[in-house]
């Protein structure tokens, strides 16, 4: 991992999980932003970067600039939590079927595995829900509610409610912005005491700081995380301003 400050207009201003891809370098200007090269299986195999394409950063870049209006900004985060639906979808488990097409020819294609569900942490995690019901119209989705501690600072599950066979299914965990990593830490733990196993859990994030990542594999290691986006510094302001309660 490298955090540096650019110094000059040939520095590249985002970060790259490929350095042999390189993006177009805007000037500078206000500063000089910080700049996040994560290293190669930096987070290990559970770990999954969305490919870092010049939509893809228009789309985080819209999001995070201070002077978006609230309805550009939902539209844009929520095609941005469409990718990343999208994707972790891809994370969960096929079965091969064949089906019969008009003509009557068979076509040998592939279904979900039964026993999916998505999870979301309240509240921000809320403005996932939607993505993902998008993509598959009758899952089921459950919630919990984590708040901090106003002096200790400390994660505490204040609600948590599951469809009764979450043990059994496999979970997407919908949490957008990840700081500490504190509350998918408290909220996974929730999960675990619920019977799902590690394995079966996919956090789909749009963006965390690399010390997220590390907090959360290190004790989880087994739990598979998508995001789009890992850098030093979060928009935090995402949820108030998604839900316009800035």
């Amino acid at each position: 991992m490298r955090v540096e400050e650019i110094t000059n207009q040939n520095s590249s201003t985002v970060m790259e999980s490929n350095p042999s891809s390189p993006m177009p370098t805007p000037p500078l200007s206000m500063g000089s932003p910080i700049v996040y090269r994560m290293t190669e299986n930096e987070f290990g195999s559970t770990f999954k970067l969305l490919s870092q394409t010049c939509q893809l950063r228009e789309l985080q870049t819209i999001i995070r600039e201070k002077m978006t209006s609230r309805g550009d900004f939902k539209f844009y985060a929520d095609r941005l939590i469409r990718l990343v639906i999208e994707d972790s979808l891809n994370q969960l488990p096929f079965r091969p079927c064949r089906v019969t097409t008009p003509t009557g020819a068979a076509y040998d294609g592939v279904k979900f595995e039964k026993g999916n569900c998505g999870v979301s942490i309240v509240r921000s995690g809320e403005a996932m829900e939607q993505g993902l019901r998008d993509c598959c119209r009758s899952i089921r989705i459950g919630k919990i509610l984590v708040e901090s501690d106003l002096e200790t600072h400390e994660a505490r599950v204040v609600y948590a409610r599951f469809p009764e066979d979450i043990s059994k299914r496999k979970v997407i965990l919908m949490y957008p912005i990840m700081s500490s990593g504190n509350t998918v830490n408290k909220a996974v733990r929730v999960l675990k005491d619920h019977q799902v196993m590690e394995e079966n859990i996919v956090l789909a994030n749009l963006f965390c700081t690399p010390h997220a990542v590390h907090s959360i594999l290190s004790k989880f290691p087994n739990i598979k995380i998508l995001t789009s986006e890992v850098h030093p510094i979060a928009p935090n302001h995402f949820g108030q301003k998604y839900f316009g309660t800035d």
